[in-house]
């Protein structure tokens, strides 16, 4: 079972336990007891705690621990940034040294214990944070920060020595920030913004530089937490903290390594059911950049395919870039609820507005055409050999005189509209700055979204630095992509979130009577024939052909004429995965001379090749239909997911597949299908009947809940093909293979 720092969890799925974060004492989840409802079947934790971080982020008192004031020690800067920091939060700072009587013209402490005060926060200016970790616990402090490097990101040594670390402050109390992180939470952050913030989180602190920036750009940055190795506190205890915080917007992350999937997912549960996007930049989608974030930070990144899956399936927006990262958090941060999901894109050139029109198209925003009645409209401003259907080219002149505001309001006014986008590609000067003043004076008249995109590289013109970006109710972009990007998220995470339903709230409490079928059925340590496996698959009451398991030809003959002609013939055993391969299966056979035959034929090739057989199945065959796979394997971070994909040899020809981390509902599982490119298959193609859609949804589901139930017991799974049959008929599971950890 996965663990994580603060919470621990057993095999023995009643019996499980969960210790929440920060203010809940052990044993209980949002200040009660942990009871069986708190957990899953498979004894994991339904409800992330929220760790009570107020006294980090705002302190009473900070000790800082190992400060200095001699000019070229690496602790003297430090200090120096310390202080002003606790001046600026309000909070009393204490330095401690052995040897210092002041540091900075402030009294200096000798060890914690001789502080005038317990203290909320420790910042370790230390080689080694493990020594005070046990007498800061004895001092009841609340925090530690570590900013000591050569733990988990150094290899083998290093992790020791942070699994150590990490022992030692489970065991003290405290929570802790670090090792390997930096000054960037105690940030000077701007005061003067209003509006949403940003929070960010940042396993690497120069990564989250550029978003920090954004404060230039009238964007408010409300927190920053460099996560670094994440002994303790890790990223999702901070999506947690900051998703409750009544004056954070948005979540931007840049993120290395997961310590625990499913902390994570419980975290962006809680931002999904808050409202709150969260955006992140998660790094690994290739082997290079896996291993080397793995070298940075120590963690696993994940099978990305399955990171990716995670995250939308709870609705966190992962981009690419950190420019994509900024302009993405600021724009859900501040953005209001959309009335629509239209857009309308408005230009001064026809080539711009046909270009940007083709651009978000292919990212799948809706480009409604206006009513005829609101061309009319907009004819009355401009020219009528130019396009206003949307997008609306206005040909560059009514934007210099009164007419610009009109057309403006106009589109805005329309319900099928949402979102304006207005790309201008570059500055000229007066027109450029009319434009720019009424699109700012619509976006504070109006409830919907205003997007500009500003082309020009040089970026210092008055249209830009001053009207638009001192605008809090314009969304101004320096590219097409971002700003596509952007909007495009803007739309999907009020559509994830409006009525959104936790996969949490519906995960199964309790064992079904097919599990303890399965038990019985379990062979630990070994793969399951391929006749055993379609009897796990039976308990869980998912549909298999009618079939015997022989062992003579006579009653070979016998099963088929009870099974039915034709029949099909497998060889079958433990160690068969490829029978096709070895030439173990025999198709459409029609009579009972073929049946002998065919029986003698598969065990002289599994003698021959040495595989031992537990006997030959003889099944029925099944009418054809469209062969998909439907699977489970374990992910090191995320443990049991769900996977349904074209099958048969498509699987491994084409990979068109679809992950998912169970809990999920109904309606994931359809979305599971709606993301494979061959998902017209099942729609039915040069008239072939549509599939049964409604079968294979239900397989899926029952297969979660198999794999939820039988957790770790169950390595892996692999029904290949599924035989899904026409609307109304079902499906039919033809080969299995299920391997027993």
């Amino acid at each position: 079972m996965l663990g994580s720092t603060h919470g621990t969890f057993t095999t023995d799925p009643r019996r499980a336990h969960v210790v929440a974060c920060g203010e809940l004492p052990p044993g209980a989840v949002h200040g009660r007891a942990v009871t069986a409802d708190d957990l899953d079947v498979s004894g994991r934790p339904l409800y992330s705690g929220v760790p009570d971080l107020d006294r980090f982020f705002r302190p009473n008192s900070v000790a800082v621990i190992g400060a200095s004031d001699a000019e070229g020690r690496p602790n003297t800067g430090i200090t120096r940034q310390l202080i002003a920091w606790a001046e600026r939060v309000g909070a009393r700072l204490h330095p401690v040294h052995p040897t210092r009587q002041s540091v900075f013209g402030i009294p200096c402490f000798p060890s914690v214990a001789d502080l005038p005060e317990q203290v909320d926060l420790a910042v370790l200016l230390v080689g080694d944070p493990l020594p005070v970790i046990e007498r800061l616990a004895e001092e009841k402090v609340r925090f530690a920060v570590a900013f000591a490097s050569g733990f988990a990101e150094t290899g083998e040594e290093g992790a020791a020595a942070q699994a150590r670390l990490a022992a030692a402050v489970q065991r003290s109390g405290l929570r802790l920030l670090g090792p390997n992180t930096n000054l960037n939470a105690f940030e000077h952050f701007r005061e003067d913004l209003e509006g949403p913030a940003v929070a960010l989180i940042t396993q690497s602190g120069h990564q989250g530089r550029p978003v920090f920036a954004m404060q230039e750009l009238g964007v408010r940055l409300s927190h920053w937490a460099p996560t670094g190795n994440e002994a303790d506190l890790e990223t999702s205890d901070f999506i947690s903290y900051f998703a409750e915080r009544p004056e954070v917007g948005a979540i931007a992350c840049y993120i290395e390594g997961l310590k625990d999937g499913r902390a994570f997912l419980l975290a962006a549960d809680r931002a999904a059911r808050r409202g709150v996007p969260v955006v992140a930049v998660k790094v690994g989608r290739t082997e290079t950049g896996a291993r080397t974030a793995a070298s940075h930070t120590g963690k696993l990144t994940g099978a990305d395919t399955v990171v990716d899956a995670a995250m939308r399936q709870f609705g966190v927006i992962r981009v690419d870039g950190l420019d994509e990262l900024q302009d993405t958090a600021a724009l859900l941060a501040r953005a209001r609820t959309p009335r629509a999901d239209g857009v309308a894109v408005y230009s001064i050139s026809g080539g711009t507005g046909a270009h940007f029109s083709d651009l978000a198209t292919e990212a799948g925003l809706s480009l409604p055409t206006l009513s005829a009645a609101k061309q009319a409209e907009l004819h009355q401003w401009i020219p009528e050999y130019l396009n206003v259907a949307n997008p609306v080219d206005n040909g560059g002149h009514p934007v210099g005189d009164w007419r610009g505001r009109k057309i403006i309001d106009a589109i805005l006014d329309d319900p099928q509209v949402g979102v304006l986008i207005c790309p201008i590609t570059g500055p000229f000067p007066p027109m450029s700055d009319k434009l720019a003043q009424d699109l700012v004076d619509a976006a504070e008249q109006t409830d919907k979204l205003v997007c500009v995109v500003w082309g020009s590289p040089v970026g210092t013109e008055d249209a830009y630095r001053r009207t638009l970006l001192g605008s809090s109710r314009v969304a101004t972009f320096r590219t097409f992509a971002n700003c596509i990007t952007a909007v495009r998220a803007h739309l999907d995470h009020h559509r994830f979130t409006t009525g959104y339903r936790s996969p949490f709230d519906e995960a199964p409490r309790t064992p079904s009577p097919s599990f303890r079928k399965a038990q019985a059925l379990m062979r630990p340590g070994q793969q399951l024939s391929e006749h055993a496996a379609k009897q796990l698959l039976r308990a869980y009451g998912i549909r298999v052909p009618r079939e015997q398991l022989v062992t003579s030809a006579a009653a070979a003959v016998r099963a088929a004429g009870l099974v039915g002609y034709p029949v099909v013939m497998k060889a079958s055993g433990p160690q068969l995965a490829h029978k096709t391969e070895l030439g173990l299966v025999k198709i459409g056979l029609t009579s009972a001379s073929q049946v002998r035959d065919a029986y003698r034929e598969l065990t002289d090739i599994a003698r021959y090749e040495d595989v031992p057989l537990d006997g030959v199945l003889v099944c029925q065959m099944v009418e054809p239909g469209v062969e998909m796979v439907v699977g489970v394997t374990h992910d090191a971070l995320f443990g049991p997911t769900v996977t349904v994909g074209l099958g048969g040899v498509l699987v491994e020809v084409l990979r068109d597949v679809a992950v998912r981390v169970p809990p999920f509902g109904e309606d994931q599982a359809k979305a599971m299908l709606s993301e494979l490119r061959g998902r017209a298959l099942l729609d039915g193609v040069r008239g072939a009947a549509p599939a049964d859609v409604d079968a294979l949804v239900e397989v899926v589901l029952r297969v979660q809940r198999m794999a939820l139930e039988l957790g770790d017991d169950l390595a892996e799974l692999d029904i290949n093909p599924l035989m899904v049959l026409p609307r109304g008929q079902g499906a039919v599971a033809l080969d299995a293979l299920a391997v027993c950890r």
